[in-house]
């Protein structure tokens, strides 16, 4: 039976974009509705409850759409709620730590893996447990690094700004030895240009939180038969946003060429409605 409702995904800016267009290319004929929590962005700075409360609001909104699963697209908001979430709501909630540091642990071939991320994600401790999850044995070493993210939203990834910052995050991870790279956040994927040049002519194993977080998604929704038989791709994702619209376009458009519909403004603070 064919089940044609649409996934939520959600972040605070535009670097959840990045799950959204793999989960477009792994899943094609799913439809997608994607919300930008532009009026409490960046999520990486502020305290996890904060941040845990804010998540709960965007589910609430994103179940108004009759979704059948979330996607949590911000590795913060993963840390902050996932577990909470998944006690609170009564649908599939699927977030982007657990993908990436089980790709991680597989990956590794000495036992040393480095995550970069935001500070709040670093304080969560969560890539260290859910690492050690996977293999107790394996050592982890978590660097914060939120200018990234200011890079990211500037639109200069791939320039030189983006390659000084990474330079010495990078020169860090070889000295201590890791072997592998978590992204420990959804921003970084966009920065690969600086980070390959990085990383050249090193032995560094990048893991993309987007990708491994798609997979997951695409084998939840197969194995609760949640997925969408109709035939043909799906329209365009559906764009919300809780602030300027412009702002989150003109970020987008630098970053993405893409087809996303026009950002429709909404308010998360009950009643949850369509701003007019």
């Amino acid at each position: 039976m064919s089940d044609s409702r649409p996934i939520g995904v959600f972040d605070s800016g535009v670097g959840g974009l990045t799950v959204l267009q793999e989960l477009r290319r792994q899943l094609p004929g799913e439809s997608l509705v994607y919300l930008a929590d532009l009026e409490r962005f960046p999520y990486g700075p502020r305290p996890l409850a904060e941040v845990r409360e804010r998540a709960f609001l965007v589910i609430e909104h994103l179940a108004e759409h009759d979704i059948k699963l979330v996607v949590i697209a911000c590795n913060t908001a993963t840390a902050a709620a996932l577990n909470a979430a998944r006690e609170r709501f009564d649908i599939p909630i699927v977030g982007v730590i657990a993908p990436g540091a089980q790709a991680a642990a597989a990956a590794t071939r000495n036992g040393r893996v480095a995550v970069i991320s935001t500070q709040g994600t670093l304080d969560s401790g969560e890539y260290v447990h859910a690492i050690k999850e996977a293999n107790p044995g394996i050592a982890v070493l978590g660097l914060a690094a939120p200018a990234l993210v200011d890079i990211v939203e500037a639109g200069d990834a791939g320039t030189p700004r983006a390659d000084e910052a990474l330079r010495p995050l990078v020169d860090d991870i070889i000295e201590w030895g890791a072997d592998t790279l978590v992204l420990g956040c959804t921003h970084y994927p966009l920065l690969r240009p600086s980070l390959r040049r990085a990383v050249a002519r090193r032995r560094l194993r990048v893991i993309d939180s987007a990708e491994t977080t798609a997979s997951r998604v695409r084998r939840v929704i197969a194995a609760n038969r949640l997925q969408n038989t109709a035939a043909g791709p799906a329209p365009a994702p559906r764009v919300l946003v809780t602030g300027p619209p412009a702002r989150f376009v003109d970020t987008a458009a630098r970053l993405f060429r893409s087809d996303l519909e026009s950002p429709v403004a909404v308010r998360l603070q009950p009643p949850l409605a369509v701003a007019r």
